[in-house]
């Protein structure tokens, strides 16, 4: 008997509106407002391009793990990789000499081989995800690994300006001057523009165009997908290669904004990420999940972050607040996929 697997949805399809889908967002809305009741330092244009900022560095890891997770996988490697790039980035400026596009070509293309090594680990040699980037992140910059051996644990300090810029620099807004007469700036960051430009491509590759629908698809059944003819491996293969490139891009610009390739930097972020793409309704089973709704779940980790320091929440408080927003994602996802 011959087995015809049913088509990927195309992304234009017209379907029935459902809460589950826009409640993320309302979500966001109400922690917004909650903060804004409690403080009114929340609500200023300078604290809210502060959580874009501190927002952004996880928001683009987060887009690369959009579409791992939406394969069923997992990367737990890109904590490693933040430290591994941003001291490789930042030797190959510092010691090595090269010119600033090529140094930060150097930070992009680790995290890229990184992501291809971790491709190739699971897609050539059945490793499972899990497994695969679990052993990378040991070995890229856990508490060690080859960001410690290259630096012999230290940073590397006294980045130029050009390079520091990419982290702390921006767009001028506005001005005025304040009751004492001090001048205020406001500025874009740099690094919430290319956020932006990195989900709105993310948004459209998946959304968008036929590779979308393949990592779509294969997350939703593997072994239907290549019946139908999609080279399942290749895509897999691809999600992991992005994912690494862009916390390769993060790393860079994490590194420019703290002044230091630091081996210590990224620990945690892996857990940052994945919190932000589930949160934002990417399933863990696979086969679902959008970009739009991953930012807004950076977003409403980063407000949560924000909220709670002004608010001067203990330190100790802070993580049972966000791990019980991400069970309570979860347990939404789980509700909403019932009905």
């Amino acid at each position: 008997m011959t087995v015809t697997p049913a088509a990927p949805p195309k992304p234009h399809a017209r379907r029935s509106w459902r809460l589950g889908d826009y409640l993320i967002y309302l979500v966001f809305v109400g922690i917004c407002l909650i903060f804004a009741l409690a403080t009114p330092n929340f609500f200023t244009a300078q604290n809210l391009l502060t959580v874009l900022k501190q927002t952004s560095f996880i928001a683009i890891v987060a887009v690369g793990m959009t579409f791992v997770i939406i394969t069923a996988g997992i990367d737990l490697s890109v904590g490693g990789v933040v430290a591994l790039a941003g001291v490789l980035a930042t030797m190959a400026l510092m010691q090595w000499h090269l010119p600033l596009p090529l140094a930060a070509l150097v930070g992009i293309a680790t995290g890229l081989a990184v992501g291809a090594f971790n491709g190739v680990a699971i897609t050539r040699f059945n490793l499972p995800p899990f497994i695969a980037t679990l052993a990378m992140w040991f070995i890229a910059g856990r508490d060690g690994g080859l960001a410690f051996l290259l630096t012999g644990g230290q940073p590397i300090w006294n980045l130029p300006d050009r390079f520091t810029a990419m982290g702390t620099g921006g767009f001028r807004l506005l001005s005025w001057r304040d009751a004492a007469g001090n001048l205020i700036n406001l500025e874009l960051p740099y690094v919430v523009l290319v956020m932006l430009a990195v989900v709105v491509a993310g948004h459209v590759v998946l959304s968008r165009t036929a590779f979308g629908r393949h990592v779509l698809a294969v997350g939703a059944n593997a072994e239907a997908s290549r019946l139908s003819g999609i080279n399942v491996r290749r895509v897999t293969f691809a999600v992991y290669a992005l994912c690494g490139t862009l916390t390769g891009l993060s790393s860079l610009l994490l590194s420019a904004r703290l002044g230091s390739g630091d081996p210590k930097s990224g620990m945690g972020m892996e857990l940052d990420a994945i919190a932000a793409v589930v949160v934002g309704g990417t399933s863990l089973m696979g086969g679902k999940g959008t970009i739009l709704g991953t930012l807004v779940g950076a977003l409403i980790m980063g407000v949560i972050n924000n909220g709670l320091v002004i608010l001067q929440v203990s330190p100790y408080w802070q993580p049972v607040f966000k791990g019980a927003v991400i069970m309570l994602a979860v347990l939404i996802d789980q509700v909403t996929k019932k009905h």
